[in-house]
């Protein structure tokens, strides 16, 4: 059998004290980071991952030089499939709030996604998405968020302050005419749904597998400026 092999740890802002922590191991060729003994997100699983991409920016339609932010590193399928999809005048930022996080993209497992941060269109922001978001008035196209375990918080709390109402507010306020909001999520949330479209959005939810043709179900809310 061959073993579990941990790599690095990364702290999590805004936690204190024990449990907090980002690990991430490669076991043979696959990469995965966990948190408290729960697996985030894995090198083997990311249909769900490209498809908020591919959803959010299918919305948005063909347009010259989008400005694209993505909320969340991860392992870097979500960035790499935006990067496909757009044009070579194309920007799209990534705030990722683990230092680490950009660290092992770059240095262990970016090849599995095909190094997005190598494209000079790429462009990281090591922040808060919310705060990129807050500062960010009628910047963006589109803003694709796949933060934490979606609008339940996992893996810090904090992060609900994005699926609130101030903060979906926020992001209606960081998109340009036409603008696209996409959210990735774990599971079913029709409150969370019912807050989008009380924040001033049209809502699409889409369910899609966890690895394009099988595995568990996720949700991706498709929401434009209503």
């Amino acid at each position: 059998m061959i073993p579990r092999e941990l790599l690095g740890v990364g702290k999590v802002p805004g936690h204190s004290g024990h449990g907090k922590e980002l690990r991430c191991y490669r076991h043979d060729r696959d990469y995965s980071i966990w948190i408290d003994g729960i697996e985030l997100m894995s090198s083997r699983v990311h249909g769900s991952e490209q498809a908020l991409a591919e959803l959010a920016l299918d919305k948005l339609g063909p347009k010259a030089a989008p400005r694209i932010l993505v909320g969340g590193l991860g392992m870097g399928f979500t960035l790499a499939r935006a990067l496909a999809l757009v044009d070579e005048q194309a920007r799209v930022d990534v705030a990722e709030l683990v230092p680490e996080v950009v660290t092992w993209n770059r240095e262990l497992f970016g090849h599995c996604a095909g190094n997005p941060l190598q494209d000079p269109r790429t462009h990281v922001v090591v922040d808060d998405v919310g705060k990129v978001i807050a500062g960010a008035t009628g910047l963006y196209d589109a803003i694709l968020l796949d933060v934490d375990n979606g609008p339940e918080g996992l893996s810090r709390p904090a992060n609900n302050s994005l699926y609130n109402r101030p903060g979906l507010v926020a992001a209606r306020a960081a998109l340009g005419r036409g603008g696209v909001l996409a959210i990735w999520s774990s599971g079913e949330d029709e409150t969370f749904e019912r807050r989008l479209r009380d924040a001033g959005f049209a809502v699409k939810a889409h369910r899609v597998r966890a690895r394009i043709t099988k595995g568990p179900r996720r949700i991706i809310w498709v929401a434009t400026r209503a």
